[in-house]
């Protein structure tokens, strides 16, 4: 449960960076987070889910026990280095930044899975973000206030 708190408190601090709302907890996109990364995790693969919602996913191995805290979020964030605020749109290296901040998304779900020394954790966001054209990006991912 404080896992759930600090990554919902982490998506809303770098969002208020960007002047946008805060995301709310969906029980809806929890459960369907939770099932991807139980997913993930028994096949030991790293793949998206075909859902038509917004989703991140982040994995970590480490040969110590793996507790995630707020490093998902910050490694998805930490594309915004690669982000051009003058030339809006998507690209491969900073969708997981864009997807965080994206201000038409309002809810959020998480998922986390752990083998101990494998975690994934997987983030779904309604509505998606990322939507394919530059007009919406420049409407939905905007610089720091």
């Amino acid at each position: 449960e404080s896992f759930k708190k600090v990554f919902l408190d982490t998506h809303n601090a770098y969002r208020a960076e960007h002047d946008t709302p805060a995301l709310s907890y969906s029980s809806e996109l929890c459960a369907i987070a939770q099932k991807w990364a139980d997913h993930l995790l028994q096949n030991n693969t790293f793949a998206h889910s075909q859902t038509s919602d917004g989703e991140n996913i982040y994995c970590s191995t480490s040969s110590a026990p793996v507790t995630p805290k707020n490093e998902a979020v910050d490694s998805w964030y930490s594309e915004i280095k690669d982000y051009n605020f003058k030339k809006p749109g998507y690209n491969n290296n900073t969708g997981h930044f864009t997807q965080v901040v994206w201000k038409d998304s309002t809810e959020l779900g998480v998922g986390v899975a752990s083998s101990g020394k494998k975690v994934f954790v997987v983030g779904q966001y309604r509505p998606a973000g990322n939507m394919n054209s530059p007009m919406y990006f420049q409407e939905n991912v905007l610089p720091k206030g």
